[in-house]
């Protein structure tokens, strides 16, 4: 009996001691506040709306409008600054550089050992001709086609082989020799996976073997001192495009493949050779702007700022690429024409522009 008393004394104890902790451990008991009971004197947290005299709580409805313009355009604000903070935080873009980087390459693309002669097939060439030229550069696109090699390693094979025949003389039948020899230079320039010799080989039903095009290959390393990174209108035609397309709340797709397969035809003609790349890339632009649009001036004062060219600087090689558009030049020629028929470039070939382009948007006095 004793020790069950001593027991019980024991587990009392314990239940005594337990309650004694848990009192502690309780955090004290809250006096929480009506705010409409507040009195003048009370201090109340800035999260709340009081005024000075009486604590009032804001009536939800109260200026709601005037709150929800604020509201959107606070929010505006936060997008705009996100969006720029976008583009500076991406290091494609280059912002921060870009004017510098643009400067950079106008002066690259006016260096003489990176341009060809705009009459070599006059003052050099005693075998080779325009049309032999043009008739190559149409082959070569079907080829860039064949192979689905980069808009960039077509744009510099036609590079390669302007400036090569410029200070050398060629004859007919090493033509295509030269061309495909150029190609497998730019492609190993561009692409992360060039094609192999045999295939340039292959493409020539054999008319050349690999030795040839091996020996031409270095021929052309030389003969353009191994200089093999200008700049050509692709490259300038990418920054104009972005430009072109600021008024566009969506990517113009119509608009960027109209650009490009104008840009290509301009490869075919051997009179724009006389033009700097950047100068072609800007009228690619109007064209393109134009024929999408007829009634609305194409340029505007982004484009010239950025180009450096005015619409007037424009007039003799815009009038060259709207030629080239509706066939009165290079009409036989038809591999760039055939390739932007195609759907997944919203067949642009097809597309037309107006027979004369108003010489207003031009800016020529007639």
């Amino acid at each position: 009996m004793a020790d069950q008393e001593n027991k019980r004394v024991t587990r009392m104890a314990k239940k005594r001691a337990m309650e004694a902790i848990q009192s502690q451990l309780q955090p004290a008991k809250k006096n929480r506040v009506v705010l409409g009971e507040l009195s003048n004197n009370a201090t109340v947290s800035s999260d709340y709306n009081i005024g000075s005299d009486t604590a009032k709580v804001q009536n939800p409805k109260f200026k709601s409008k005037k709150v929800k313009k604020a509201v959107k355009a606070a929010l505006e604000k936060q997008e705009l600054i996100l969006e720029k903070a976008e583009k500076l935080s991406d290091p494609q873009m280059c912002e921060t550089y870009v004017s510098d980087i643009y400067e950079y390459l106008h002066d690259m693309e006016r260096e003489a050992k990176r341009r060809p002669m705009a009459d070599y097939v006059q003052k050099v060439q005693k075998d080779v001709t325009e049309n032999m030229r043009g008739v190559l550069v149409d082959w070569l696109v079907e080829v860039a086609e064949e192979y689905k090699l980069l808009s960039d390693t077509l744009y510099l094979t036609i590079s390669y082989i302007d400036r090569f025949l410029s200070t050398n003389a060629l004859n007919k039948q090493r033509l295509q020799l030269l061309g495909v020899s150029s190609m497998l230079i730019a492609a190993k320039y561009e692409e992360i996976s060039p094609p192999h010799t045999e295939d340039f080989c292959d493409i020539t039903d054999n008319t050349y073997s690999k030795q040839e095009v091996v020996k031409m290959e270095a021929d052309i390393l030389k003969a353009l001192k191994f200089e093999m990174g200008n700049p050509t209108v692709k490259t300038f035609l990418r920054k104009f495009m972005r430009i072109a397309q600021e008024d566009h709340e969506m990517p113009n797709l119509q608009l960027e493949f109209l650009g490009y397969y104008l840009a290509e035809l301009s490869l075919l003609d051997y009179s724009c050779l006389k033009f700097l790349p950047s100068m072609v890339a800007a009228s690619v632009i109007f064209l393109s702007r134009f024929t999408l649009n007829p009634t609305s001036h194409p340029w505007n004062s982004a484009l010239e700022k950025l180009s450096g060219y005015k619409s007037s600087d424009l007039k003799e090689c815009v009038r060259i690429l709207h030629d080239l558009q509706s066939s009165k030049r290079a009409g036989s020629l038809v591999a760039v024409r055939e390739k932007y028929k195609q759907h997944k470039f919203k067949c642009v070939s097809e597309l037309s522009s107006p027979s004369t382009i108003p010489a207003s948007f031009l800016d020529v006095q007639e």
